[in-house]
This record gives C-alpha cells, sequence and structure tokens, in this order.
C-alpha cells in the first residue's frame, strides 16, 4: 500500500471536513455564491481524493477511516437547516397525510379536506401546496410513513436517507470485494459533495434508490434473480426513473426476475388506486413545468440539436421517441451480451445514457450515477457528477425557460463530460485490445 496516497488521501478526508463547516456557515447567512464556491472546492478536493484512494488496495481500517470522516461530514449537515430544496417538508406532509389514512394522491396539501393537518412547521414549507398532489411513488410513500412514526420532523427524515446511504455504503464494500477491486474505492461515494449536501443537506429520497440499486446488484451477483426483480421494483417504486437499468439485470430466457419486477409494481400500487389515474400524481404536470413537453424546452440536446440548420423544427416528442430508440437499442445490446446480467457497468451505461439524454435541472438526480463510479474507471462520470452544481445558478421557476445563460451553464458541464467521455472510452477500448 503506498504510503504517499495514504496521507494524500488521509489529508483530502480531513479538508473536506474542513471545508463542511464554512458552506455551513453560508448556508446559514444565505450567502449563496460563497456556498457554492465552498461546495465546489470540495469537490476538487475529492477529486484528489479518488485519484489517491483508487489504487489503494483494501484495507479495514482504510474502510473506517473514511467512514468516519462520512459520518462526521453528514452528522452537521444533518442537524441544520435545509438549503437548497425544500422537498423534504413534502415528504414529512405525505407521511402525516397517509398515517391519517388519507390518500396522500387525492388532495393538494392546502386542499380544504386536510385543514386539520397543518402546522406551522411543516406545512407552510410546502412547495407548490395549492397545485400539486404529491409526486412520489408508493415505496417512497411507505418510507415517508415509516420515518415520521418515528419522529414527523425533517432532521428525521434527513437522517434516515443517511441511514439508506449506510446501506449503500456496506453494499459498496461487499461488491467491491466480490469484484476484486480495492474496498477504499467506496470512498468515491462516500466523500462526494454530491451525496451528502443532497442526502444529508436536503434529505432527498434519492439515497433510498440508490440502496435498492446497489442491492439489485448484489442480488445479481449471488444469482438471485427473484431479489434482483424485487429490489429493482422498489427502487422504481421510489423513483420511477430506475426502470431504465431492467435490461442490466435480464437473463435472456430467465423470467423470474421481469415477472417479480412487474408483480412489485403492480402491488406497490394497489393500495393506492382508489384515485384511478391519478395515483401518478404530479407526475404529468411536473414534466410540463420541467419542460418535457411538445415544446421539448428541458432537453439540452435537444436545444443544441435546433441549432443544426435540417433540425431547427425539431420537435420535443420526435426527440423522445429519437432517445426511446436509442435507449431501447442499447438495452437491446445489453441484453444479447452473454453473462451481462447485473453488470456494474451495463448499468452505468444506461443509467448515465438515460440520463444525458433527459438532462435533469436539478443536481440531486445525478447522485445515481456516483455508485458505478466506483466500480469502472471514468473521468467523466466524476466531473458530471461534480460539475451538476452548477445547475443551481440556473433560476427555476413554475416552467423552465430555455434561454442563453441556461444554455452557457449547461454547456459548462455537458461539453467537458463529452470530452471526457471519449477519453475514457479510448482509455478501456485500448485496455481491452492489450488484453486480448
Amino acid at each position: 500500500m503506498s504510503r504517499g496516497r495514504l496521507v494524500t488521501l488521509s489529508l483530502s478526508g480531513l479538508a473536506l471536513l474542513a471545508l463542511t463547516g464554512p458552506a455551513l456557515i453560508f448556508q446559514s447567512q444565505n450567502d449563496f455564491t460563497r456556498f457554492l464556491a465552498t461546495a465546489l472546492l470540495q469537490g476538487a478536493v475529492y477529486l484528489i481524493a479518488v485519484w489517491s484512494v483508487w489504487r489503494l488496495g483494501s484495507s479495514r481500517r482504510v474502510v473506517l477511516g473514511i467512514a468516519a470522516i462520512a459520518v462526521l461530514m453528514r452528522i452537521p449537515v444533518v442537524l441544520s437547516p435545509p438549503y437548497l430544496s425544500t422537498d423534504v417538508y413534502r415528504y414529512v406532509w405525505d407521511g402525516h397525510v397517509i398515517a391519517a389514512g388519507i390518500n396522500p394522491y387525492r388532495y393538494v396539501p392546502a386542499d380544504p379536506h386536510l385543514e386539520a393537518l397543518r402546522d406551522t412547521e411543516i406545512f407552510p414549507n410546502i412547495n407548490r401546496a395549492d397545485s400539486a398532489v404529491t409526486i412520489y411513488p408508493p415505496f417512497a410513500e411507505v418510507i415517508f410513513l415509516t420515518v415520521t412514526r418515528v419522529s414527523e420532523s425533517v432532521t428525521a427524515m434527513k437522517a434516515a436517507m443517511v441511514g439508506f446511504e449506510f446501506i449503500t455504503f456496506v453494499l459498496l464494500v461487499s461488491l467491491l470485494a466480490a469484484e476484486g477491486l480495492p474496498t477504499g474505492r467506496v470512498a468515491v461515494y462516500a466523500w462526494h459533495p454530491l451525496a451528502f449536501w443532497e442526502f444529508a443537506g436536503s434529505g432527498h429520497i434519492d439515497a433510498a434508490l440508490i440502496a435498492l440499486v446497489m442491492a439489485a446488484l448484489w442480488a445479481a451477483r449471488r444469482g438471485g434473480g427473484g431479489l434482483m426483480g424485487l429490489f429493482l421494483a422498489g427502487a422504481t417504486l421510489t423513483k420511477l426513473y430506475p426502470a431504465v437499468l431492467l435490461p442490466a439485470f435480464f437473463r435472456r430466457w430467465r423470467w423470474a426476475m421481469p415477472l417479480i419486477f412487474l408483480a412489485g409494481i403492480i402491488v406497490g400500487y394497489l393500495p393506492f388506486i382508489g384515485v384511478g389515474w391519478r395515483v401518478f400524481g404530479f407526475l404529468p404536470g411536473y414534466a410540463g413545468e420541467e419542460g418535457f413537453d411538445a415544446g421539448g424546452a428541458g432537453f439540452y440536446l435537444l436545444s443544441l440539436l435546433r441549432y443544426l440548420p435540417p433540425l431547427t423544427g425539431l420537435s420535443g416528442p420526435a426527440y423522445v421517441i429519437g432517445a426511446a430508440a436509442l435507449l431501447v437499442a442499447l438495452a437491446a445490446a445489453i441484453v444479447l451480451t452473454r453473462d451481462n446480467s447485473g453488470s456494474p457497468f451495463a448499468a452505468a451505461v444506461l443509467a448515465t445514457t438515460f440520463t444525458i439524454l433527459v438532462s435533469p435541472h436539478y443536481p440531486w438526480y445525478f447522485a445515481w450515477l456516483i455508485v458505478f463510479a466506483c466500480f469502472i474507471r471514468s473521468v467523466a462520470l466524476l466531473w458530471l457528477t461534480t460539475a451538476c452544481l452548477l445547475l443551481y445558478l440556473v433560476p427555476v421557476g413554475l416552467h423552465i425557460v430555455r434561454n442563453d445563460y441556461r444554455l452557457a451553464v449547461e454547456s459548462m458541464i455537458y461539453g467537458p463530460f463529452a470530452v471526457l467521455a471519449a477519453i475514457d472510452l479510448w482509455y478501456h477500448r485500448r485496455r481491452a485490445t492489450r488484453s486480448s
């Protein structure tokens, strides 16, 4: 084990921990510019840490040290008020509503039917309280209900998300060891600034999604087709987009996994089906707000394609059809590859392609990509998941507005990513050629 790399890793971890304090101070002062600058500086330190840990080898002491720094970074962040997002207030509200025996997909929070449930701490901070029912799928609602039975507080919900991060940490260490990779690479996830600001800081439910995706990879490693389907269904019922990973877990002519996945989705929705099609909540309205409609203002790649003379009139639906066709072709190629079921690489390709095609407007939607960077040497993924914090520079209203400023900020993220992805591809193809 390289002493120099170990020292660099230790110093990087201490620097990340030290920078957490000023970032929290800037939050309390509502000084967003300095907060973002500090978070990006943490990103730079984090990349040094990744370099130092990548070939450091496997050591229980290193893993425990990484865990200790990760916990110390998260404790003060969990105890601080949410700063980057107010979504966690909706989580607590939904759990409160379900506990009262009311379907969360039936009423918007400001509806008179829910007046008796209002309080002075949670209700006033709910976004879209008078216009949107919940958007979150059934298993997310189960999590909200479970946590709020312990405590109907934002701190408890944030702590629960850190609990899911702990599950992710343990599964990552197990999977890295099973793959014969250095277990110290768990720092790639545990020390990532995006993870602790979005999960410990904002309490986003995506932490549960990531833990369930990791559980599906763990089940795949042990040949458990039924468990794979169950865990992947749980991830999809937490936020819908993990469904795109289904081809990465499918073994040809073995139908247990997809059937259990489908059954899990159906069973998950049954308790809420009393509201009919409204069981999908605010999803259609959210898609419209985000520009994923006929206009297609929300798609970064579509905005670039429209600069090409033959494609200036390309519509949102046409782009969606093309993107779906690309994902289907990619899925088919993965399914037809022998012994590719449960491969972190296959899952990473699908997850990254989907994320780029959709180009989310909120940084936390990129967080699920971090775990794949633990297994695959990808400077592009490290850049994307770190630089996506720049999206906080773009004002977000009720509807996505496509303008030159938004395009410039997104280009600062996706432009270098494209270059780095090409370099990553060249590196892996050259390595494959040498080993064949």
